[in-house]
C-alpha cells in the first residue's frame, strides 16, 4: 500500500465513517476546520485514487467516493512502516520507549497482555 499523507489520513477517517460520500460532503466534513479549500479536497481526492486507497462511482455530474482499504488495513501498514524505521523492524523496542515515556495506560498493558496470550494460543 502506497504511503497516505496526514491530510489524506483526515479525508480516508471521513469516508471511513461516512461513505459514500461527494467532494463536497468530504469538503463540509473536513475542509473548513483544516481551512482548506474545496479544490484542495478534490486534489486530496485524486492522490488517494490513483493511490487506490479510494474509488468513486458516477452520480449525476459528480462522483461518490468510497475507501478500498479498511481502516485496519491502513493501521497494519502505517504500524509496520513506524516499527521498520524507528526500531529495525522489531516491535519490542517500540513499546518499551512507549513505556519508559508513560505513554502506556493500565489498560494498554491489558490489553497487551490480552493480544500476547491469543497470539500464543
Amino acid at each position: 500500500m502506497e504511503r497516505i499523507s496526514e491530510a489524506e489520513q483526515r479525508i480516508m477517517e471521513v469516508l471511513w465513517r461516512d461513505s459514500p460520500l461527494s467532494a463536497s460532503g468530504i469538503f463540509g466534513r473536513v475542509g473548513p476546520g483544516q481551512g482548506w479549500s474545496i479544490s484542495t479536497v478534490k486534489t486530496m481526492l485524486a492522490r488517494l485514487v490513483t493511490k487506490a486507497a479510494i474509488a468513486h462511482e458516477g452520480d449525476g455530474n459528480r462522483f461518490l467516493y468510497h475507501p478500498l482499504i479498511t481502516r485496519e488495513q491502513f493501521l497494519r501498514a502505517e504500524s509496520g512502516r513506524l516499527v521498520d524505521r524507528l526500531c529495525e523492524g522489531r516491535a519490542a523496542p517500540l513499546v518499551a520507549q512507549l513505556a519508559e515515556s508513560g505513554r502506556v495506560s493500565e489498560q494498554d498493558i491489558q490489553e497487551i497482555e490480552a493480544l500476547l496470550k491469543a497470539l500464543r494460543a
